[in-house]
């Protein structure tokens, strides 16, 4: 039996004992661990869901190197679009110098395809490569896109390895027919029109070769291409005409501009006329326009070149450096090629020339049968560069014949030439007399060039070629390709056959020839496949509208076995022991 003693120690050790509540709570510092896990765990998955995530944004565009080049592209946007009859012309602005690469789609949608809301874009579209990638200016892109299919719209957006450059303006504007279109704007350098003025070149408003329109019924608009008025075809400045002829209207620059002529560059400008109505009431038409003001001016001021070559040109990289070298012997010293849409190596041809020293400089032009405007607006940038320049095709050559008391023509001659008048006060444009060569029995193209291989050729001159100084020239800036109109108080004259004639290689083998079939590029003469004016000295005679070789062609036009050039260039340009032509590794 227990002891009183032994029972209270009993009682004691069975007593409920009290704890305190933050006992039931761990310990802070495992609250802390705890805590630290799981936040680390969060951000590792949260790490990883966003590299995924990632992974399956960039998978939409799996050749894209970086978001940087995503960033670079929305840099880029469609500004306008021209239909051509051969393909679409799509005009980019771009807000540095970045460049896209030729490595573009053409997308077009399907007149009846559906744009999906669940971000897919439209349905039902088609992709084509661009035909071709060009710097118009400094800010400006051209791109060149295959006409739409059957029931597909015009390119409504370009994609760069499944990237959108930026559409949504475009869109919202109509695309732009060539038959009647505002196309380039420049500023007057010359100060001999006395005015402040700009010269805008329009196609579709003048169908009269050779006459001036009258400059009262010509308005001419300005406009800025940022403001919501320009977007709505109203321009917020206009000024009178003051010269127009053919397709080149010329205006006073507003006064607004003229304050600030540093502010003109890229704005943009068109002209409107009058359509008479009946009951003797008129109204005006505003001519849809791409054109912003470009200045032609030299950066930095440079002594004038002697004697300076304009040309308009397709598809001739397989010639021109045969053309330029010779021409450069002789004394050319600058060069201003417009290249007309060619797809061939032209380009690649005018930048080794260039490197070699021969100054060629390459002009885009992508304007089609303008060559008249083209040949308005190479006169305005050679005026603050040259005091001679001759207007020529890659196919005429110059031949400066011998001479019995000066007696073979010396490197440099032709620049000599011209520059006998420089000094006048009344010359104003040297003429020389046109020699058409044929074929000359040959059925391929002559390995040494043309100058060598074609030896026969008409009797008798067809037309000629001028060389004019461009301060001399009309206010109207109006050719007729073959020459210029003048101010008043100059004239013009004619180089005796005996000094000087060109060689024009005009009727080459059918290999050759057959290409002029695509597309004349004067603005007044039919092409070779309309039936019009086939008895023109612009056609060869007899040939007809068709592209098929006549069995005698390379018998055709040989009336004078002419030899004379041929022989002066194996004599004086060959090379003195291996008798190699300096473009004969381009044939």
């Amino acid at each position: 039996m227990d002891s009183p003693e032994q029972r209270r120690k009993r009682k004691r050790l069975l007593k409920p004992t009290k704890l305190s509540p933050l006992r039931h709570l761990p310990p802070v510092r495992s609250v802390l661990y705890c805590l630290c896990f799981f936040l680390f765990v969060y951000f590792i998955f949260r790490r990883q869901s966003s590299s995924f995530q990632h992974a399956l944004e960039l998978s939409r565009f799996p050749q894209i190197d970086s978001l940087r080049v995503f960033k670079k592209l929305s840099q880029f946007k469609i500004e306008d679009r021209v239909s051509f009859p051969d393909h679409v012309l799509l005009l980019i602005s771009k807000s540095s110098d970045l460049s896209i690469g030729n490595r573009l789609d053409c997308v077009y949608r399907s007149n009846h395809s559906v744009y999906s809301v669940s971000g897919t874009g439209f349905s039902d579209v088609i992709r084509r490569n661009v035909l071709s990638v060009d710097e118009l200016n400094d800010n400006r892109l051209l791109i060149r896109c295959p006409l739409p299919p059957v029931n597909y719209s015009a390119p409504i957006e370009l994609r760069r390895r499944g990237l959108t450059i930026e559409t949504e303006q475009v869109k919202r504007k109509t695309l732009n027919s060539w038959e009647n279109l505002a196309y380039e704007a420049v500023l007057d350098e010359n100060k001999n029109t006395n005015t402040n003025t700009v010269v805008v070149f329009v196609k579709g408003i003048s169908h009269r070769q050779g006459k001036e329109s009258d400059p009262t019924q010509f308005t001419c608009h300005f406009g800025f291409p940022e403001r919501p008025e320009e977007q709505q075809g109203k321009y917020v400045v206009t000024s009178r005409a003051v010269n127009a002829a053919q397709e080149v209207v010329r205006c006073v620059l507003p006064r607004s501009i003229v304050m600030h002529p540093e502010k003109a560059r890229g704005i943009r400008a068109t002209v409107s006329f009058r359509i008479p109505r009946a009951h003797g009431r008129a109204a005006r038409y505003l001519v849809p326009s791409v054109a912003k003001i470009q200045s032609l001016k030299v950066g930095t001021k440079v002594e004038k070149h002697a004697l300076c070559v304009c040309t308009m040109l397709w598809n001739q990289a397989h010639s021109v450096r045969e053309w330029i070298t010779y021409h450069s012997w002789l004394g050319v010293e600058k060069w201003f090629v417009y290249d007309n849409n060619s797809d061939d190596e032209i380009k690649t041809v005018i930048e080794n020339l260039d490197r070699e020293g021969y100054n060629v400089s390459r002009h885009v032009w992508p304007w089609i049968k303008t060559q008249e405007a083209g040949f308005s607006h190479c006169a305005m940038r050679a005026q603050t560069e040259c005091d001679w320049v001759s207007f020529m095709d890659v196919d005429e050559f110059y031949y400066l014949q011998y001479n019995p008391i000066s007696g073979y023509p010396t490197q440099g001659s032709l620049r000599t030439l011209v520059s006998n008048f420089t000094t006048s006060s009344s010359i104003g444009e040297i003429r020389t007399s046109c020699h058409s060569f044929g074929p000359s029995g040959l059925t391929s193209r002559p390995k040494q060039g043309v100058t060598v291989g074609y030896t026969c050729r008409l009797q008798n001159p067809e037309r000629h070629k001028s060389i004019i100084r461009p301060d001399a020239l009309d206010p109207t800036l109006m050719n007729v390709v073959h020459h210029f109109h003048l101010r008043n108080g100059f004239t013009f004259i004619d180089v005796p056959q005996s000094i000087a004639v060109i060689n024009h290689y005009k009727y080459q083998v059918w290999e050759v020839f057959r290409a002029k079939f695509y597309r004349r590029v004067a603005t007044y003469v039919a092409d070779w496949k309309d039936n019009q004016n086939e008895g023109s000295r612009d056609r060869a005679p007899g040939l007809g509208t068709e592209a098929i070789e006549p069995p005698d062609w390379r018998l055709q036009f040989c009336e004078v076995w002419d030899t004379g050039l041929r022989d002066f260039v194996l004599a004086n340009l060959g090379d003195v022991s291996t008798g190699v032509l300096p473009w004969d590794r381009s044939m």
